[in-house]
């Protein structure tokens, strides 16, 4: 046992409700991450000297690439959670798809359906579809650290049990001290991939399409890998036996496109322009 448990700091999930409209802190973290990543792009697509000759997105035109990858996150989301990890449950009861209020998003799911958003979005406005995946992965980080510490509030997706001085007992769990998983993958997930794409941008990594985004997937990738040995999987969904889970299986492909984005960009021509 360690020699004290930190207590759950109780926080209702629900930021306020007013008569049938309830906002809960993980549907403000969906949202946050959204218009934070917007505003960020917008300021991103502004700077001349991170492009050098490299076509990007309008500013204006940003404002719908919102749009585009919002649909795509919710409804990605929610059919990669009934497709990766429940099926035979959502076969039975089909109308229970619909129901989103009630929880089930997987993160893979969102990130194939923000995927398919960008696309859509570089085929409207004649983007190039690899400059505008460096401009999404580069925000995405920013969404992933508030999601995670938005199932720390709930409180869900605890860890393993621990007896780590930092372990806590989470409300609806067994009891036992557990690690604090969900904070791990804010911090790897989300803070420290955001830090070193944003380093990488600054460095003009801008100016190879597609070296962002492999950057994305092979940290994200790694990192969620390595935030699963402390996670508890569920045993029925996410346990798939001999230490792996369904979160590291659909993890590594990622890691895997983004080597191979990486050494694809690498080996193009740098695109020209001024001092970064």
């Amino acid at each position: 046992m360690p020699v004290f448990v930190l207590p759950f700091p109780v926080i209702n999930p629900i930021l306020f409700q007013l008569g049938p409209l309830t906002i809960r802190w993980y549907a403000l973290a969906y949202i946050a991450g959204l218009v934070a990543g917007w505003w960020l792009i917008r300021r991103v697509v502004a700077v001349d000297s991170l492009w050098g000759a490299v076509k990007r997105p309008t500013p204006d035109s940003i404002d719908d690439l919102l749009v585009y990858c919002a649909l795509g996150v919710i409804i990605g989301g929610r059919l990669g959670n009934v497709l990766f990890y429940d099926p035979s449950y959502y076969l039975a009861r089909p109308l229970e798809i619909f129901e989103v209020w009630r929880g089930g998003m997987a993160f893979h799911g969102g990130l194939i359906g923000a995927a398919l958003g960008a696309w859509l979005f570089a085929r409207r406005y004649h983007a190039p579809t690899l400059t505008v995946f460096d401009l999404a992965s580069l925000v995405a980080p920013i969404g992933i650290f508030l999601g995670r510490l938005a199932n720390f509030i709930k409180p869900e997706l605890w860890g393993r049990p621990t007896d780590v001085p930092w372990a806590i007992v989470f409300p609806g769990s067994d009891g036992l001290p557990r690690h604090p998983s969900q904070i791990y993958e804010a911090l790897l997930e989300g803070l420290a991939v955001f830090v070193v794409l944003s380093i990488a941008a600054r460095m003009g990594a801008l100016r190879r399409p597609g070296l962002l985004t492999g950057g994305f997937g092979v940290l994200y990738g790694a990192a969620r890998i390595f935030c699963e040995f402390f996670r508890d999987p569920d045993p029925h969904l996410e346990d798939l036996g001999g230490g792996l889970t369904m979160g590291m299986v659909l993890s590594a492909p990622l890691i895997v496109v983004g080597v191979a984005l990486i050494a694809w960009s690498l080996r193009a021509p740098r695109a020209a322009g001024g001092e970064t």
